[in-house]
């Protein structure tokens, strides 16, 4: 009994060896099984890897793979990674603006195009509009031949005058900057710029200039206005308002035409405000009018016409351009017309013309005079 007592000892403790060393080969198998597989694959795969280390079952079928990755926890630290590698992606990408973009060489495209942009409008021929004249020319004035400047210069005590007149040439004589200076062109401010540079004189000269008397700049304005002549303009440009009221328009003025050169003729209506705001510049003629005049001939017209009655006649006018001034004929309407025409006597003479063969070429297209009668005749 004893002896069968020790050999069932032996025989449980070599099935137990034999289990544990089964389970710890299983173990490690699936230990580098995971490993492996997680080296070479995504971090989603992994996460899928893990799952089917835990709960371990046959993936045959794509079904199979969808419900393992159903059931799959998703991994926050990787998409964090991720994040974190994205967001350092665009603060490098932001904090490099002077990368120059792709085709382009060291910048030069980017230089023309700024450069295009800052070069300052010019105005347009075909445009008479203020949208067509830079709207800084409103703001600035550029000095010119004939213009009095006031040159003050606050360390001279001197008596002597200090208005100057700039000479033919756009030259400015101005004793304290020694030789004459050419002004055109430049502003007051640029002006004293240039005479603080050229006066020795003076340590540290402080000069101001400003325009006394306006003479460079000017417009002529004729029509309807109380005061015409040459007008002279105190900016590049000025709204077409400020030169009307200086020369007094008229009460029975309507409308400006203004000239300018290399430019066709542009008609403002005086009662519309935004075209009263148009902007003027140097060497304009504006022409004021009035009302275009009311017609004071006419001709006649009735009988089977989409229009009859009263009708503006100016010289000139054919049979076939009254008829079609007066809306056509009616479908109701014959070829016959009928023109009658007052003599000298009072008395009316009745001609009577075919219009389709006028219309064919065949007949010429009779002129019509001052209240002529023109008849339209039915089919019926």
């Amino acid at each position: 009994m004893k002896s069968l007592t020790i050999a069932a000892f032996f025989l449980i403790a070599t099935l137990a060896t034999t289990t544990t060393g089964q389970v710890k080969s299983v173990a490690a198998a699936n230990r580098n099984g995971s490993a492996s597989a997680t080296s070479n694959q995504s971090a989603a795969n992994a996460t899928r890897v893990r799952v089917l280390a835990r709960e371990p079952k046959p993936a045959a079928s794509v079904g199979s793979a969808q419900t393992f990755q159903a059931h799959a926890k998703p991994d926050f630290n990787q998409h964090a990674e991720a994040g974190r590698f994205r967001r350092s992606s665009d603060s490098s990408e932001k904090s490099s603006p002077n990368v120059p973009p792709a085709n382009s060489k060291s910048g030069t495209t980017n230089q023309k195009a700024v450069s295009s942009t800052n070069a300052p409008a010019t105005p347009s021929n075909a445009a008479m509009r203020s949208s067509a004249i830079p709207a800084a020319a409103s703001q600035i004035y550029r000095v010119g031949v004939r213009d009095v400047l006031d040159i003050q210069l606050a360390d001279n005590s001197s008596k002597d005058s200090t208005l100057f007149t700039v000479l033919a040439g756009g030259v400015l004589d101005y004793p304290f900057a020694g030789n004459p200076t050419v002004v055109t062109g430049m502003t007051t401010s640029e002006i004293a710029a240039l005479l603080r540079q050229r006066i020795k004189i003076f340590d540290n000269p402080r000069a101001v200039v400003t325009v006394r008397d306006y003479a460079s700049h000017t417009v002529s304005i004729t029509g309807f206005v109380a005061v015409p002549g040459t007008k002279s303009l105190r900016r590049e440009a000025v709204p077409l308002y400020t030169v009307l009221a200086e020369a007094v328009v008229l009460p029975e003025a309507a409308r400006a035409t203004i000239i300018r050169a290399g430019s066709a003729p542009f008609v403002v209506d005086l009662k519309d405000a935004n075209l009263s705001s148009t902007l003027i510049v140097p060497g304009d003629a504006i022409k004021v009018s009035g009302a275009p005049g009311l017609p004071t001939e006419f001709f006649f017209i009735g009988g089977e016409i989409k229009s009859p009655g009263q009708k503006p006649y100016h010289a000139g006018l054919t049979l076939t351009q009254a008829i079609l001034a007066s809306g056509g004929t009616t479908t109701s309407a014959d070829f016959r017309i009928r023109v009658s025409r007052q003599g000298a006597d009072g008395k009316l003479s009745t001609e009577e013309y075919n219009l389709r063969n006028i219309q064919a070429g065949k007949l010429p297209d009779p002129a019509l005079q001052k209240g002529d009668r023109i008849e339209v005749t039915n089919a019926n």
